[in-house]
């Protein structure tokens, strides 16, 4: 335990202030595979054991990683090195990413998946149908590596790399990777080697890559929900192919921006009032540290719906939606209000994309059910549908 913390991985002086805290940066699995590879080859060739590689990352940041499960025969070397993601949370942390090497009669690089590694069934990917799923930055750091130790020791062969995480299979549930068509396992990541805490970048990467599979796949008109409410809204209310639902979380001005650079006609955004209230404003990132205004933009709304002073304040007292919600139907404002809520969500959704898509939204509340939809929320549902008809099973 003393020597686990002892050891310098290089990245002790790199951190973000996240709420008046250090979070600390970590590596990918990207790295943790192309240092693997490294070690391995280097053992094979040099044909000794080796207990730590250096390894710099696309990023310029030199990591000094530690080996570990180091086996070595003469045909043969493999060892792994244990993914640290520092301060953000992350369902790989903590695993170990083995690489195996060997020399080939082929004679020229060749990179493999091994178990756990996951493999791609859908087009739209980065990588083809068939392949592992090792991203093309990860992939070109281990060429490099393994191409590096190649030139030092005047070896001209080929050699094989195959990449496993034994882990793999099961942390890959917990991921993005059974909806996108990638099976068996994780995905091997990361376009700068060093993992930033708390990245929304990863995240709205991760959002980007599912649209595009959607898109190339043949959707023209996407089903978008923000989170798990809205999810299980559209399973059990609405007569639409679940299925075809992708989350955007909280970023639905990104996710509006991607769909236009893909070229996607139209998206139906299905949300709760809580996060889509927010939309009215014009707010696009619906996190609570972007922006609230929840209480503001419905007490606005009650003010264009004609409600009086007192009303208005005590939804301005609210700490929940749903809260706000009983007070206007108790006071007959409700659908009145909603209805100026809405009028702002598609006036705000249309202004992002500059008019250049479909967009529209189908707004509930988990007391109140069935709040309404914008303007242009029934075609899309047409379309995503195939057929006409009424949107929610419950509103019927």
């Amino acid at each position: 335990m003393d020597e686990e913390k002892a050891w310098k991985t290089g990245l002790e002086d790199y951190y973000v202030m996240k709420n008046n805290k250090k979070m600390k940066y970590g590596y990918t699995t990207g790295s943790c595979a192309a240092a693997a590879a490294k070690g391995a080859a280097s053992m094979l060739l040099g044909q000794r054991k080796l207990s730590q590689v250096d390894l710099m990352t696309p990023k310029g940041i030199l990591l000094h990683l530690k080996l570990e499960e180091v086996q070595l025969e003469e045909g043969c070397a493999q060892c792994a090195v244990r993914k640290d993601g520092g301060d953000d949370p992350d369902t790989t942390n903590g695993i170990l990413v083995y690489a195996k090497v060997q020399k080939n009669l082929e004679g020229r690089f060749l990179l493999e998946g091994g178990a756990g590694v996951g493999r791609v069934t859908k087009p739209g990917l980065e990588q083809p149908v068939g392949s592992p799923a090792i991203n093309k930055v990860p992939r070109a750091m281990i060429q490099r590596e393994t191409e590096a130790v190649c030139s030092e020791w005047d070896y001209e062969g080929g050699l094989t790399v195959t990449i496993s995480v034994p882990q793999g299979k099961e942390i890959a549930k917990k991921t993005f990777n059974p909806r996108l068509g990638i099976e068996g396992g994780i995905s091997i990541l990361g376009t700068s080697g060093i993992v930033e805490p708390m990245s929304e970048a990863a995240l709205i990467s991760s959002i980007q890559v599912e649209m595009k599979m959607k898109h190339q796949s043949g959707e023209e008109y996407l089903l978008v929900t923000p989170g798990n409410y809205g999810a299980d809204y559209l399973r059990g209310h609405m007569d639409l192919p679940f299925e075809r639902n992708m989350k955007c979380s909280n970023y639905v001005g990104e996710t509006i921006d991607m769909a236009v650079s893909l070229g996607v006609k139209g998206i139906l955004f299905v949300a709760h009032i809580g996060k889509f209230i927010k939309v009215a404003a014009g707010i696009m990132n619906t996190h609570s540290h972007s922006a609230d205004g929840r209480m503001e933009v419905l007490a606005a709304s009650a003010v264009r719906a004609g409600a009086g002073l007192e009303l208005v304040r005590e939804i301005l007292e609210c700490g929940t939606t749903d809260e706000a919600l009983a007070l206007l139907e108790q006071g007959g404002y409700l659908h009145r209000t909603m209805a100026a809520v809405l009028e702002k969500i598609q006036f705000y959704l249309d202004h992002r994309s500059y008019e250049q898509i479909t967009l529209g939204a189908v707004i509930f509340s988990n007391v109140h059910g069935y709040l309404g939809q914008t303007r242009d929320a029934g075609y899309l549902i047409e379309k995503i549908r195939g057929t006409k008809g009424e949107c929610c099973s419950q509103h019927q």
